[in-house]
């Protein structure tokens, strides 16, 4: 795999994530704001580090930067839960977790406009991070916060991590 299928269809939300029509992933990754659901999942070790994914450097957004552990859209006909699931398995092949809600915001760029709802879980068997990945690691929390703010991170991520590590 080498680039996303733009064609791709996602649902459209309104603020609540109550869905409110579709679009491909092109509209909603062309400057037109669509309003659209992803899902974001934290995963730490019995240790307290949080494992990041590294995004490859043929992603359409924020490509090269570490990442949350598990992040993708809610696909069109799908859950927030059914999302996680499909997401964690496809990214980093684990599966037989226990996801935590932790909160939900709206993120903005210049290009999209994301419902992002943050979830987070330990785990502590094994992880095989797929080739829509560049590769990942734990990180220790001292680690990520010495490098918030120098470009190492998806804005996303920096954003979220407080509400996270508390």
């Amino acid at each position: 795999m080498n680039s996303d299928n733009n064609q791709e269809m996602f649902p459209l939300v309104g603020e609540q994530g109550n869905i409110t029509g579709a679009a491909t992933r092109g509209e909603c990754h062309n400057g037109s704001k669509l309003l659209h659901p992803v899902i974001h999942l934290h995963v730490f070790n019995s240790n307290g580090e949080l494992y990041l994914q590294k995004r490859p450097l043929w992603k359409d957004i924020q490509p090269g930067k570490w990442d949350t552990s598990v992040g993708g859209h809610v696909d069109l006909g799908e859950s927030v839960e059914m999302a996680l699931k499909r997401e964690a398995r496809e990214e980093l092949g684990i599966t037989g977790f226990t996801p935590e809600s932790m909160t939900h915001y709206i993120f903005e760029s210049a290009r999209e406009r994301e419902l992002v709802f943050v979830h987070k879980t330990i785990y502590d068997g094994e992880i095989h991070p797929s080739d829509e990945l560049d590769g990942g690691r734990f990180w220790g929390i001292e680690e990520i916060k010495e490098n918030i703010g120098k470009g190492v991170f998806t804005p996303n991520f920096e954003g979220e991590i407080e509400k996270v590590i508390k």
